[in-house]
């Protein structure tokens, strides 16, 4: 594995980290602004990655832009919205070929530089607003894919299931934001709070790639300072949970003929707690890989789902199964899961089963590796964290989790909410 030197400047308004490597044919720069959810802003920062792509003060329509893009020898532009822990994250990234191994084009990485900063800090405005048909058409955009979640039941039950489980948290905002707030978000008040977004944010700058670090420590600073006054928002600190007392049980009726049997676990466990290495390897064993004990006791051995795994929530102490199974066989289903939990708190897996999971997880991180957007994902984890784990150091600490580890991890889960999505005989709890 090739060593992570990644070099991190502060400059007051934004952080800029510079990843050197030769390991990818492309250079990427991703600009990063997080802010702590909030119910008030949520649903404005998931239409503004929609705005933001159509047009800028000099290519003020979306072929302009993308003629620009195309210029750039086919320069790839992407800007999204996420929530990672109780953080909202809007991404820009921008991918162009190395100049290396195209002809006069010295001037690729300059250019590159410059229409991410047009797209960040020069969007395209009619006076102090964003144009005002281009708002109002993506926010019939944005209301569509806020209706489409219905249709995809899976992402539906793992919404509902972040509902009930997290109800009066911040992790609880959907994403996507809410429909009741489209009518009253205007391309003024739009507009007004990007302005605040650029100011108040935490601004982080990745650049990796075969690039030259002077040069980008150089020239990018001056691109981006001069348009961001600001001090970089503080971490956002993770609100607590009331524990409950028994599991909560939510069954759902919709005309499905599939159901969906989704468990959130409290880990108890963040990335940035020395047992986080071992919370990788339990969820491994439990859910994470086709050899887990979810997948091979729950739809192998008792053929009673379609699918069936788990994931964490690292940043917010989350751990979600995911299963869909035929509505008749909840209760079943049901225990089997319970099953496999009970299984890792009395160490049911052998040393064996212990080396074969790290080194998935080893491999897994290896590939993830190998895509520049994965690998600063992974070292973004670091700041939504706020501690430094390299993705080296995860490597060599996830080889040093013992059975003993993974025990205590999993001794400290506990089960919170159980939700089903069915159909109308679907359950015995009618």
């Amino acid at each position: 594995m090739e060593s992570v030197n990644e070099k991190i400047i502060n400059e007051g308004n934004f952080r800029l980290h510079i990843v050197p490597t030769s390991k990818y044919k492309t250079i990427n720069i991703v600009v990063k602004l997080k802010a702590p959810l909030s119910r008030d802003t949520i649903t404005k920062r998931a239409l503004l990655p929609y705005v933001l792509q159509q047009g800028t003060k000099n290519f003020p329509s979306r072929t302009d832009l993308q003629n620009k893009l195309d210029d750039l020898y086919g320069a790839v532009l992407a800007i999204n919205g996420s929530k990672k822990g109780e953080n909202h994250i809007i991404s820009v990234r921008l991918e162009i070929a190395n100049p290396k191994f195209i002809p006069n084009a010295s001037n690729l990485k300059e250019e590159a530089l410059q229409i991410l900063q047009e797209i960040i800090f020069n969007p395209k405005t009619n006076g102090g607003s964003f144009e005002e048909t281009i708002v109002e058409r993506e926010k019939e955009t944005l209301r569509h894919k806020i209706d489409s979640i219905i249709d995809e039941k899976m992402s539906y039950a793992n919404m509902r299931l972040i509902d009930e489980m997290c109800k009066d948290e911040a992790y609880q905002l959907h994403v996507n934001g809410y429909k009741e707030d489209l009518d009253e978000i205007n391309a003024t008040s739009l507009y007004t709070y990007y302005q605040q977004i650029l100011q108040e944010d935490q601004m982080d700058v990745y650049v990796l790639g075969d690039i030259d670090q002077k040069e980008i420590e150089q020239k990018l600073p001056t691109l981006l300072s001069k348009s961001r006054k600001g001090e970089s928002a503080e971490e956002t600190k993770t609100s607590s949970y009331q524990k409950k007392g028994e599991p909560k049980e939510v069954i759902e009726h919709q005309d499905v003929q599939q159901a969906k049997l989704h468990i959130g676990y409290r880990t108890n466990t963040i990335f940035s707690d020395n047992d986080y290495f071992a919370l990788q390897v339990f969820n491994g064993l439990f859910g994470g890989f086709p050899s887990s004990k979810l997948f091979i006791n729950v739809r192998e051995k008792n053929s009673l789902a379609y699918y069936a795994s788990s994931r964490l929530e690292s940043h917010k102490g989350l751990l979600l199964v995911f299963s869909g199974i035929a509505p008749t066989d909840y209760e079943k289903a049901k225990d089997i899961i319970i099953e496999q939990m009970n299984a890792m708190k009395n160490g049911d897996f052998t040393e064996n089963e212990l080396e074969e999971i790290k080194g998935l997880i080893e491999n897994q991180l290896l590939e993830t590796m190998d895509h520049p957007q994965g690998f600063i994902e992974l070292l973004y984890q670091q700041v939504i964290g706020g501690k430094q784990i390299t993705p080296e150091t995860l490597m060599n600490q996830v080889k040093q989790v013992t059975k003993e580890d993974v025990i205590k991890v999993a001794n400290k889960m506990e089960e919170d909410t159980i939700y089903l999505l069915t159909n109308k005989g679907g359950s015995n709890n009618e």
